[in-house]
């Protein structure tokens, strides 16, 4: 069987393993999935089964990235308690079979939206549909990690601090072109952190509109996509995060800066805020160094995005294209801390 586009390992050594696992099956598919910059991922179907496959990435990759095996931990945490996630089904750590360590779980079906506007849905589900990825980040965030056997996940504590520390390095340490925006957000956000409150959640580190399935026709959550970034932190890490779309333009990643809220029945980002707080009312006051740390991150992670795309290896075949938009982001940064937007 020869090697479907976009596949980087051979099919017939998964279907081999899979008719070992569950029987032979008549009906076998692969299919690339677009839209992540990061671990490769596939639908997978044997037989009655459909499934979704991720695997790290083939090359070289950097020291402790793409660690699929935390990914798999979380979802097998995560799947009992109340915080949306696929069925988690096996985890494979040879990389024998495919080239790299891999993990399967079970094929949530629903709507995944990429744009923030919700351009596909009518504007009077759109408000909706904001509030529920809302309601689903205070979910996650009200749950206990070491209820779930979860609390040795991460370090606990000084997050913002180690974060920065984190980020800041892998910048420094990257061989990408200038970016002085850039360089003025890593001076800024340790000399304006607001001291540590001892807040302690999952975290999950990409929660944004695009990582998340919901029900095919209800505005709710049936599942929280891609944590490979997932450690612990503080809540308001992710919740500054899930907030950008509100300070970024259509362009930039599919932003609503720019938009006419209320016209295309979004949300502003008070009432998003507000939401979430309704659902995790212990959460502290969303601050503009929230936010500024998470177009900081977002920007270094563009800038990864832009070094993998230079060795060959980016997960993303648009990779490229959208490595520019670390000095986007970096810019909207600097525009948050100054209380201000270019549109």
């Amino acid at each position: 069987m020869a090697a479907a586009s976009g596949v980087d390992f051979e099919p017939a050594a998964l279907r081999g393993f899979l008719d070992g696992r569950f029987g032979a099956a008549g009906d076998f598919a692969l299919e690339r999935i677009g839209g992540g910059q990061s671990n490769p991922t596939y639908f997978v179907t044997h037989g009655g089964r459909r499934m979704v496959l991720r695997k790290q990435p083939a090359g070289p990759i950097l020291r402790g990235a793409h660690a699929i095996d935390r990914e798999y931990r979380v979802l097998e945490a995560l799947h009992p308690t109340d915080v949306p996630v696929a069925r988690p089904i096996l985890y494979h750590a040879d990389a024998g079979l495919l080239g790299t360590p891999f993990y399967l779980m079970e094929r949530v079906e629903g709507r995944v939206f990429d744009n923030c506007a919700l351009p596909s849905v009518a504007p009077a589900e759109r408000r909706d549909l904001w509030l529920a990825l809302a309601d689903a980040l205070a979910v996650m965030h009200r749950l206990r990690p070491e209820a779930v056997g979860l609390a040795d996940y991460g370090r606990p504590g000084n997050y913002f601090e180690r974060q920065i520390t984190r980020w800041t390095r892998q910048w420094r340490e990257s061989a990408s072109e200038p970016i002085p925006e850039l360089d003025r957000l890593a001076d800024w956000l340790p000399a304006h952190m607001p001291p540590d409150d001892g807040a302690v959640s999952l975290a999950h580190g990409d929660f944004r509109m695009g990582n998340v399935i919901f029900h095919p026709t209800e505005p709710r959550v049936v599942a929280i996509l891609d944590w490979e970034l997932s450690t612990l932190g503080h809540p308001l890490a992710d919740l500054g995060f899930c907030v950008l779309p509100w300070h970024s333009a259509p362009a930039e990643y599919g932003g609503i800066l720019g938009l006419d809220w209320a016209a295309e029945g979004l949300p502003e980002e008070a009432e998003f805020v507000a939401r979430y707080h309704l659902g995790n009312p212990g959460a502290g006051e969303l601050l503009p160094f929230h936010k500024a740390f998470a177009l900081f991150r977002f920007a270094v992670i563009f800038v990864g995005i832009a070094d993998r795309a230079r060795l060959g290896n980016a997960a993303g075949a648009n990779a490229a294209e959208t490595a520019p938009l670390a000095r986007r982001f970096a810019r909207r940064g600097l525009e948050v801390i100054e209380g201000r937007h270019v549109l």
